[in-house]
């Protein structure tokens, strides 16, 4: 399954919506995506995972690299994940800890 990004503004935050499969083989493309939302300014970002089918642990990596990223620039980045399947994989490997996880984008950017 191929790995699709969109990337939109609300108010201070830019929210970038991920749907399909994020692992080994689609996650370079997630971390270009992030590194380049950084880069370009926006450090107050919203990852929106509810188009998401598959995480594996590359992904994590990923998202924590760019939590790392964003915070290093005094930003802050949330999650925006409901469904079981990935939230579970948040909460078995601590990173449920770390991350914010919001039921919505809208309650994300006010948060």
């Amino acid at each position: 399954m191929d790995l699709g990004l969109d990337v939109t503004q609300r108010d201070r935050w830019t929210v970038l919506a991920v749907s399909g499969e994020v692992d080994v083989a689609t996650a370079p493309r997630l971390r270009e995506q992030l590194v380049q939302l950084v880069n370009e300014g926006h450090h107050h970002l919203v990852v929106d995972l509810e188009g998401v089918d598959f995480l594996d642990s590359t992904g994590l990596g990923v998202l924590v690299g760019a939590l790392k990223r964003v915070r290093l620039q005094d930003g802050e980045l949330t999650l925006v994940c409901t469904q079981p399947r990935i939230v579970k994989v948040f909460d078995i490997t601590g990173l449920s800890k770390v991350f914010t996880l919001h039921e919505s984008v809208d309650s994300a950017v006010a948060a």
